[in-house]
């Protein structure tokens, strides 16, 4: 099992919950990074000693530095930093759960130095997919999912004969705090109502991309690439009660499905521990409690963002780059009411047509393509 942990976004609510299973586990945490979130990174490095603390803002790093120089933790920033936390000597897994494509990078680093990885950072296979799973496949390392539904999925396969007996793979949602609305009723939405999210805590951008159910839409990219099926084989069901986070079926019209209360210790436990299961910290699932299960179909036309995704797929090429790039700026602009909440599905449904055509050979492709289409978005504001 693994022992020496690094774990990149530890202050963001993944990494936090991750601390809490490496705490339980006993397990030594080598590495933290942080945007810059620099008092609750103190805080992490002072209990669990990691050898280095990456923060990616300079002027927060340096403040940082001050602030532990009694410790014997190294303190690092930017880019070169994260890179350096993916790629640690010590480190058994490096479990990466940044938000945005900042995340990328660090991956391709940490398979390219064959370590283990927990991913629980989209972006990294919506628009890196093909090099990041040729860079897995090459240096034959483990990419274990961490976001509940893929490790939903993953779990689910266990046992499985093999790929051909899958027929498809059902993605659950939520539908966020928004199920049930048409877009007449989401002219006037506010930042405020888009962060009541009715089942999870999580930071503001996953939270608003839960929101637009874009959070879905980056799911099924990162489902194609993670199960080696074609996203016309995934199927998203709206399931309000969020306990079974998501199920597969087999040739036979079998369907398996894993459910647990909505708590992402679960998925991150099993990842570090996999393919041992140990106990939880997460209360035992009582269904008679919850009485019933509800599913409906989405609605693609009000929540563009999941049309978006799933055209980008089937177009490949820059198209999925383009739709995340785009998706994260629009998200920033709402966050800071610069556009409205129907901006946002627009905004990436435009710019991700406006890159259809463009291949995606190595990284820097990736980066130009997400500049475009974060470009695109600013323009298009102005």
């Amino acid at each position: 099992m693994v022992q020496n942990i690094s774990i990149l976004g530890s202050t963001g609510s993944i990494g936090v919950q991750a601390l809490e299973v490496a705490r339980k586990l006993n397990l030594s945490v080598c590495a933290l990074t942080a945007n810059n979130n620099i008092e609750l990174l103190e805080e992490q490095i002072r209990e669990f000693k990691p050898e280095i603390a990456v923060v990616f803002e300079e002027t927060k790093a340096k403040e940082l530095k001050q602030k532990i120089s009694d410790t014997n933790t190294k303190v690092l920033c930017g880019m070169d930093g994260l890179i350096e936390a993916a790629t640690i000597s010590q480190a058994d897994l490096i479990l990466n759960s940044v938000v945005g494509m900042v995340g990328l990078q660090p991956t391709l680093a940490a398979a390219e130095n064959k370590k283990n990885i927990a991913l629980a950072n989209k972006e990294t296979l919506v628009a890196g997919g093909s090099l990041v799973m040729d860079a897995v496949k090459r240096n034959n390392v483990k990419l274990y999912p961490v976001d509940s539904e893929h490790s939903a999925i993953f779990q689910c396969l266990q046992g499985a004969p093999d790929e051909k007996a899958l027929k498809k793979i059902i993605l659950t949602a939520s539908g966020g705090p928004f199920f049930g609305k048409k877009a007449d009723d989401l002219v006037n939405i506010k930042k405020e109502q888009a962060l009541k999210h009715p089942n999870w805590s999580m930071g503001a951008k996953i939270t608003i991309d839960s929101a637009t159910m874009m959070n879905k839409g980056l799911e099924i990219i990162e489902a194609c690439w993670l199960f080696n099926v074609p996203a016309s084989q995934i199927e998203v069901v709206v399931h309000r009660e969020s306990i079974i986070h998501s199920m597969v079926e087999f040739t036979d019209n079998s369907v398996i499905a894993q459910l647990s209360l909505p708590d992402m210790r679960i998925p991150i436990q099993y990842a570090i521990t996999y393919p041992k299961r140990l106990e939880s910290p997460v209360p035992e699932l009582d269904i008679t409690k919850i009485g019933t299960f509800s599913f409906y179909k989405p609605d693609e036309e009000t929540f563009l963002c999941l049309k978006a995704c799933k055209e980008a797929i089937e177009i490949g090429g820059a198209a999925p780059v383009a739709a995340n790039g785009a998706n994260e700026e629009a998200n920033r602009l709402f966050l800071q009411e610069k556009i409205s909440f129907l901006n946002i599905g627009e905004l990436v449904y435009e710019a991700m047509k406006a890159q259809k055509g463009c291949k995606i050979e190595n990284l820097q492709d990736i980066l130009t393509a997400d500049k475009k289409a974060r470009q695109y978005v600013l323009d298009a504001v102005k």
